[in-house]
This record gives structure tokens, sequence and C-alpha cells, in this order.
């Protein structure tokens, strides 16, 4: 046997021995249990927003053309209403070939060609509703998402992480008070990031119902966030 692999091989023996015994340590030893939740809900004031053209024509170089040509007015109106160019991604363009399917069989025929194309901006909440008046006028005919933000979202992340932190510390005192008992340190914490973003589903009938009225209501963007800890109780 190689003398070089007997290390390598006695750490792969070792290592499960050790998890092993750390299985057992906190079997036998008095843990308590805590999860600590929390949920802070604030005004968004950003929207990530997504919408598409779909051109449908005989000859696939017309769809692009007439595709390219709504994406580019929509845009130059994008950067004189003052939204930053940094800000807007167009890049992405799909052409599918389109058939017509006989009833009684037979061989699809083609019908002409359809074109897409997305545009995805950021911008500030106030300028939504314009920028959707917009859309239309440009002939943008499809809203894939709209996501809202908060431009203070890392300081709300970690106000949220703060206070579930809390949560679970307050719990665990209490508890170990109500039975009598005493914390004598952490044993284990479990942490996973789970903030969700809100989202809107926007038809084409609302986007029209927006450019005649700005009815659109926008709720609350929420931060939450959860920890699971086992402290040690003392003998």
């Amino acid at each position: 046997m190689n003398k070089a692999m007997l290390p390598g091989m006695m750490l792969a023996l070792v290592l499960p021995m050790l998890s092993l015994a750390d299985d057992v340590g906190a079997q036998e030893r008095p843990l308590l249990e805590t999860v600590g939740v929390s949920q802070i809900e604030t005004d968004p004031d950003q929207a990530q927003v997504t919408v598409a053209v779909v051109i449908k024509a005989d000859k696939a170089a017309d769809a692009k053309k007439q595709a390219d040509k709504a994406v580019t007015a929509f845009i130059e109106r994008l950067q004189q209403a003052g939204v930053s160019k940094d800000h807007i991604n167009s890049a992405n363009l799909n052409l599918q070939p389109q058939y017509v399917y006989p009833e009684r069989g037979g061989e699809p025929q083609l019908s002409g060609y359809q074109a897409s194309r997305t545009v995805t901006l950021e911008l500030a909440l106030e300028q939504l509703n314009p920028v959707l008046d917009k859309a239309l006028q440009e002939g943008i005919n499809s809203v894939r998402q709209i996501s809202l933000k908060s431009s203070h979202e890392a300081a709300l992340r970690k106000q949220a992480r703060d206070a579930a932190i809390k949560d679970a510390q307050q719990k665990a005192q209490d508890l170990a008070a109500g039975f009598g008992a005493k914390l004598d340190g952490i044993w284990s914490i479990r942490y996973f990031d789970q903030t969700p973003v809100p989202m809107l589903s926007v038809s084409r009938k609302e986007m029209m119902d927006s450019a005649e009225n700005q009815s659109y209501q926008y709720g609350k963007v929420t931060f939450s966030d959860r920890v699971e800890v086992s402290y040690k109780l003392k003998d």
C-alpha cells in the first residue's frame, strides 16, 4: 500500500466518527431549539419592468423590422423622459416561423413569421404609469413582468435579519426562564435568506386603463427573515 495514501485514509475514517460523536453529544446534552422570525413592510419606490412587442408579418425581415422600429422609438421616448440608458436592456430578439395546421391532417403550411423583442428597465415608481403609456403609444403590446422594489433594500434586509435574531434570542430567554432552566451558549445556527420579491401581472387592458385614469394601486414590499438556533442548557 502506498504510504502517501495512509493519512488521507485515516482522515476519511476519523471524520465520520467525529460527526457521529457530535450527533451523540447533541442527543445527550439538553438543548433548547428556537425559531426567530421577522417581517418588515415598506412602500416601494422603484420598479423593474419587462415589456415586449410582438409582431406578425408575412416575411421574417418585415417582422423584425417592425419590432426593431417599435423598440427603438420606445427607448428614445424613455431617454427623453429621463430614464438612463444604463437602466435599459433591449438586446434580445426572438424570430419564429408560424404555421397553419389543416384540420384533416396533411402538411402544415407556413403562414408568416413572428418577431418579439423585450425591453427590461429599472425606474422610479413614479415613472411607471407614464412609461406604460409610452409603451402603448409606440406599439409595445405586452407587459411580461413588474417587480416592485425599495431603494433601501440592503438596509431593510439587515433590519429584518437583526429582528429575526432578536426574536430567537428573546424566545430562548423566555422559554428557559419559564421552565426554570439557564442558557449555556449556542449549539448551532441555521439560516437561509428568504426575502421574496413582490410581482405585478399586468394585461394589455390594464395598460390601456392606466393610460386613461392612472389607476394602479401598489401594495407593500415585504422583507421577511428566519433563523433557527439551538441553545445549550446548563445541566
